[in-house]
């Protein structure tokens, strides 16, 4: 990871291109107010694609997102959608483009429009679907992931109309998908789609974060995934813990010591064949990780090498569901089955299929006394790497400290987006950027979402920065 020099706004217009990027700060100020505005009024639309939820929501969602990006320019507006591997509708997508003048590039810039269901509603401080400001944040469900990357990308594009007007050559394409929070399960068909609808040369995923409050970054690695189930096997059927404990263990005994061979005593993963590295170039202090992570005082951290590698470069290995009987309604009896489900991040550069393998391997010669174990694969998704010599990432990197101020971080995350893989594979030829509105307490996913609204403002400045470059050099 490495950083690049932020310049002085007011230069932009002389190294840059024709255009007036102080024009473009200032369009973008005087109408961040209804910006803001118009992001409490998307908050407040509970749209959740999960099966388990009423789609009512998530369709109003969408009408909502398509008038936005109509009021903000755009004419060919649609909102559409793909049938799931069952027949049913997949969760609905708005998408809306600009033609490009002869010889200027097209860019698609993607958020999303769908949300995380809210969880325990005792843990908020605030109605989820109420956006409240406070203390310079704005607090919702979905104000920070991924509703204010939607407004981010409407209001840059209505602010380069209004400054560059006839000047602007430029292509746009929006594509706000609305499943992504129930694990985009129609992209791909999707992107097959609508692939000459979609086809791009710039793609900008407004759905990450930045480094810190008050500092910018461009999400350069992101770590794939793969997940799935152990189950261990030790008895036909259950049987009373008092006549036969002893001889025998219970399976959730033999699965906990099957997880236990998953990492080493230092708390590294210790599958075989799983690419590790350790070559980031900024790092967090333990202290920031700790405060960011909510560890608990006297816990030992796990791993070793920087704290950095270890969250973005580093395989990660994760129980994240155990089936076993719940404490108030256990019986004295010994268990004859336990299953538990893992999540495994993958550094940039490992191969999903090769990593579940080495998983596959792994559970099966460890299977404690004799337990017969089955393994079975669940969803994978590959890293990725931007290429941070490519034109787009130059100019992404340059409007981002133009916006700022502040030079602007190169910067991994440890989660996963896994349709970018498909992206990819769909455009090979396509030069990704990852960006963001969130920051280490944006809390995406949790309780008390929140997004700052000083670092939400300067996101919308470095992506109008950044259509007007383009427009203005290209990428020839």
């Amino acid at each position: 990871m490495t950083s690049t020099p932020a310049g002085n706004p007011q230069t932009a217009t002389a190294r840059a291109g024709n255009f007036d990027a102080e024009a473009l700060r200032q369009a973008v100020t005087e109408s961040f107010d209804a910006t803001v505005g118009q992001l409490k009024e998307l908050v407040a639309i509970p749209g959740i694609a999960w099966p388990s939820f009423d789609p009512a929501p998530l369709n109003a969602s969408a009408d909502a997102v398509a008038g936005l990006v109509r009021a903000g320019g755009f004419d060919d507006v649609r909102i559409l959608r793909c049938d799931k591997e069952d027949g049913t509708p997949g969760g609905p997508a708005v998408v809306a483009r600009r033609p490009a003048a002869a010889g200027k590039p097209t860019i698609l810039l993607y958020a999303h429009h769908d949300v995380q269901p809210t969880g325990d509603p005792a843990l908020w401080e605030t109605e989820p679907f109420t956006a409240v400001e406070r203390d310079g944040r704005l607090f919702g469900r979905g104000a920070a992931d991924d509703k204010a990357g939607i407004l981010a990308h409407i209001a840059a594009y209505s602010a380069v109309t209004r400054v560059l007007g006839d000047d602007l050559g430029l292509g746009v394409t929006v594509f706000f998908e609305g499943e992504e929070e129930a694990g985009s399960p129609t992209f791909r068909s999707f992107l097959e789609t609508h692939r000459e609808l979609l086809r791009a040369d710039v793609i900008v995923v407004a759905d990450s974060s930045n480094w810190k409050v008050g500092v910018p970054a461009l999400t350069t690695s992101l770590r794939g995934l793969v997940d799935g189930t152990i189950e261990v096997q030790v008895l036909d059927h259950a049987v009373h813990s008092g006549m036969f404990g002893g001889p025998v263990l219970d399976a959730p005994t033999l699965l906990a010591r099957l997880i236990a061979t998953l990492h080493d005593a230092d708390g590294s993963v210790a599958i075989p064949g799983l690419l590790s590295r350790d070559d980031v170039g900024v790092d967090l202090t333990e202290a920031e990780y700790r405060a960011d992570a909510s560890v608990l005082d006297g816990v030992r951290l796990a791993g070793t090498g920087t704290i950095a590698s270890r969250l973005w470069t580093k395989p990660a290995l994760s129980i994240i569901g155990f089936d076993a009987p719940a404490v108030d309604v256990a019986a004295n009896t010994l268990l004859p089955r336990a299953r538990a489900k893992f999540s495994l991040r993958l550094a940039p550069g490992q191969d999903p299929a090769a990593a579940m393998e080495a998983v596959r391997k792994h559970v099966e010669a460890n299977a404690p006394f004799g337990a017969r174990v089955v393994f079975t694969p669940g969803e994978s998704g590959n890293p990725f790497r931007t290429d941070t010599a490519s034109k787009a990432a130059g100019f992404a990197l340059w409007a981002l400290g133009e916006a700022w101020g502040v030079p602007a971080v190169e910067m991994g995350i440890g989660g996963s987006i896994p349709f970018i893989a498909d992206l990819t594979e769909v455009y090979p030829e396509v030069q990704i950027l990852v960006t963001g509105v969130e920051d280490p307490d944006s809390r995406a996913h949790s309780a008390n979402e929140s997004l700052h609204l000083g670092d939400f403002r300067n996101a919308i400045i470095a992506e109008a920065l950044l259509l007007a470059r383009l427009n203005a050099e290209g990428l020839a």
